[in-house]
């Protein structure tokens, strides 16, 4: 069996030769005396040591409370909670087309006093614009408008700093169909659209590109109301369409005037109906529905029950053959219409001998004639 070797302590002498040759072989050259050469390591964990007494404990850890707190404002404005005053200038409240037509000026002043004496009770909704406009405004209004108003009267009228700027959430850049349900949402919340204020807003928010359609608009910004409520905001989208350039007092139009006015032209009384309105001189609502009745009088062709009472109703056929320039009345009693919105052209087509068989020999006469085309 090999004999096992004994393990001797080595000696100062050893150990500073040891030493010497390893600071030697790091150093790339003698040392210049004990001490001189100081091994990488050793200069590092010094550095390290030197850098964390250099830093009190108190400043670090306030450093790290402001890491935390950054990342968390990160989160907090990118699920957009984060909420700021800012100034009235740096707002554009009309980078929208808003969905109510007038504000009431009783309310406003009613909500002016409110805010005088109790402040702003619920914060504005903006979203920051990709880059600021040349007014300065950095920020677009999303819902709110009626207090911002109301602010922006404040400042005009008292000149107080108190009223240059205003609360406001931030929320997070979103999509125009977003921005419009969300404008919607909360004035059917706080104070309730008419019925051609929703329909109005329906054919803008088409028109201006965020929904493919008027169909589409009226399903998305209305997404929680029953089938039947969308159904009259349609036919008040129609009414908008068609007449909306011509009415004096649209908003004062109720539920039964406005159906009434819409199946008149889905028959194809908007010639008529815009030719009576050309003439009209109305100061109020009652007036302007007034001359409207008596040339939906006209129109409509369908039998009066006598019993009923009220004026008899003319038996003019409808008039045949293109209206204008977007309208065509076929003998087949048949409508058809050409509308624009910011995606192209739609053709609508109207009457009671409309049905899927008819529409499919349609679509495929559509399709032969746009191929022969190209």
């Amino acid at each position: 069996m090999a004999k096992r070797r004994k393990l001797e302590t080595p000696s100062a002498a050893d150990l500073n030769k040891i030493e010497d040759e390893f600071r030697r072989e790091t150093s790339g050259r003698a040392p210049a005396g004990p001490g001189s050469a100081v091994a990488p390591i050793a200069q590092i964990a010094a550095d390290t040591a030197a850098m964390s007494q250099a830093v009190p404990a108190e400043q670090r850890a306030e450093n790290a409370r402001n890491a935390a707190d950054a990342k968390e404002l990160a989160k907090v404005r990118s699920d957009g909670l984060l909420m700021a005053n800012l100034l009235l200038t740096e707002i554009d409240a009309d980078a929208m087309i808003r969905d109510r037509i007038d504000l009431d000026q009783a309310d406003l002043m009613e909500l002016r006093l409110s805010i005088a004496a109790n402040g702003l009770r619920l914060p504005i909704e903006v979203f920051e614009l990709p880059e600021p406009r040349p007014n300065g405004a950095r920020y677009a209004l999303i819902s709110g408008y009626r207090r911002f108003k109301a602010v922006q009267a404040l400042h005009e009228l008292t000149e107080k700093d108190i009223y240059t700027q205003i609360r406001a959430i931030i929320r997070p850049r979103s999509d125009a169909d977003a921005a419009f349900v969300a404008m919607v949402e909360e004035n059917e919340v706080r104070s309730e659209l008419s019925h051609f204020e929703r329909g109005r807003i329906a054919v803008i928010s088409a028109q201006q590109g965020a929904f493919v359609n008027v169909e589409d608009a009226v399903n998305k910004l209305y997404a929680t109301a029953s089938k039947a409520k969308r159904s009259k905001v349609r036919s008040f989208a129609m009414i908008f369409e068609e007449l909306g350039d011509m009415l004096s007092f649209p908003e004062q139009l109720t539920e039964k005037r406005g159906l009434r006015l819409a199946q008149a032209l889905r028959s194809g009384a908007e010639g008529t109906l815009r030719e009576a309105l050309s003439q009209q001189s109305a100061t109020n609502g009652d007036d302007e529905w007034e001359v409207l009745e008596v040339a939906l009088d006209a129109t409509e062709i369908a039998p009066r029950d006598a019993s009923r009472g009220g004026r008899p109703k003319s038996k003019t056929p409808q008039a045949l053959g293109w209206q204008n320039a977007d309208t065509l009345h076929t003998s087949a009693g048949i409508t058809l219409r050409k509308l624009q919105d910011s995606k192209g052209y739609v053709l609508r087509f109207e009457g009671a001998g409309l049905d899927a068989d008819l529409m499919d020999s349609l679509m495929t006469e559509i399709q032969a004639l746009l191929e022969k085309s190209h």
